[in-house]
């Protein structure tokens, strides 16, 4: 079972329901409301969203959500924990990067990946960024994720990477460049396709972090 059925199949519940042991009908009922908060977030944001709005869109009761979440920002930490784990995981899914096109296609496929659970989890990642606080477990959870993240990567750098490029900074700025860059196209901000974000993002990262030299274009997409 993928990291992502996992997820799925076997939700974070917030506070409440992580007191007692659910059974499979509750955890259906966990998330039926963990989709409509996601989707109340993608309408309203963080701050407008309300928790009236989620229990319609799950077609349950007030009574319901609040034995599962304390409070929307409860079922919000509940949904940052899934994409924490999923990304999590995709960051150790990088294999090795040749500096041929076998290497240049592993990354270009990795990065569609990321792409597309970025995608995913966009109304999350904008309400995540609406409700941070410093110091809360909102900024925490933003640093655990972007820690473990850059060091799985930097471990990938460190074996191709060209003399003089850092291994630790690299993955910091490839981190930093296709966060942002993805960020920027799920809150519209640029408007570009996903596959040609993907392959630009893939040429840039293959030469720049792993000395390759990228095929022709046409010729790396399968």
């Amino acid at each position: 079972m993928t990291r992502a059925a996992a997820v799925r199949d076997d939700p974070r519940g917030g506070a409440p329901a992580q007191e007692r042991e659910l059974r499979a009908q509750g955890k259906k009922t966990m998330r039926k409301l963990l989709d409509a908060g996601m989707n109340v977030f993608e309408r309203r944001g963080y701050h407008a969203a309300r928790v009236d709005d989620i229990v319609k869109g799950a077609r349950t009761s007030h009574g319901t959500f609040y034995l599962y979440f304390a409070n929307k920002e409860d079922l919000l930490l509940a949904l940052i924990h899934d994409c924490v784990d999923e990304m999590t995981a995709l960051s150790t899914a990088l294999p090795p990067i040749a500096p041929g096109e076998e290497g240049y296609q592993a990354l270009h496929d990795w990065l569609g990946r990321f792409s597309d659970l970025y995608a995913h989890y966009g109304p999350v990642i904008r309400a995540w960024i609406e409700a941070e606080l410093h110091g809360s477990e909102f900024g925490r959870l933003g640093q655990t994720m972007l820690g473990g993240f850059s060091q799985s990567l930097a471990t990938r750098v460190a074996e191709s990477a060209p003399a003089g490029v850092d291994p630790q900074v690299a993955a910091l700025a490839f981190v930093a460049m296709i966060e942002r860059f993805n960020y920027f196209v799920i809150t519209r901000q640029i408007d570009f396709d996903r596959d040609t974000v993907v392959d630009t993002l893939a040429r840039i990262a293959h030469q720049g972090l792993f000395g390759g030299t990228a095929p022709r274009r046409g010729r790396a997409r399968r």
